[in-house]
């Protein structure tokens, strides 16, 4: 079952959600970005299919565009963010022990938010 959760900053839908993984479109207004964070339990892969920006993985940054891969495993503290004019796009692939949206721990977050 696809649903579409609207955020402060965007967008995702679950395209995919069963026992060993899980995957998501996710979309990106520009100028946004969802919050600094890190998960206990799973490790993500996003593909960026469209758009560009920028990706905090443990405090260094680096630029991604279309057709880049970026690697999330346990533990890391991660956040994108659209330094662009359009949407950022990218499909996120979950994969571990446990892939609920509980599974978040913020560390920062622009829209002040303490939980999903």
């Amino acid at each position: 079952m696809n649903y579409k959760e609207l955020r402060p900053w965007g967008s995702f839908e679950n395209l995919l959600d069963v026992s060993y993984c899980k995957v998501k479109e996710i979309i990106i207004k520009p100028g946004h970005a969802p919050s600094y964070q890190f998960h206990h339990k799973r490790n993500e892969t996003w593909i960026i299919v469209n758009g560009t920006g920028e990706v905090t993985l443990d405090d260094k940054t680096s630029v991604v565009e279309r057709g880049h891969t970026v690697e999330v495993p346990i533990g890391m503290k991660h956040r994108i963010r659209n330094t662009g004019t359009e949407d950022l796009v990218f499909i996120e692939v979950q994969w571990g022990e446990y892939f609920g949206e509980d599974d978040i721990v913020r560390l920062a977050d622009d829209y002040n938010r303490q939980d999903t």
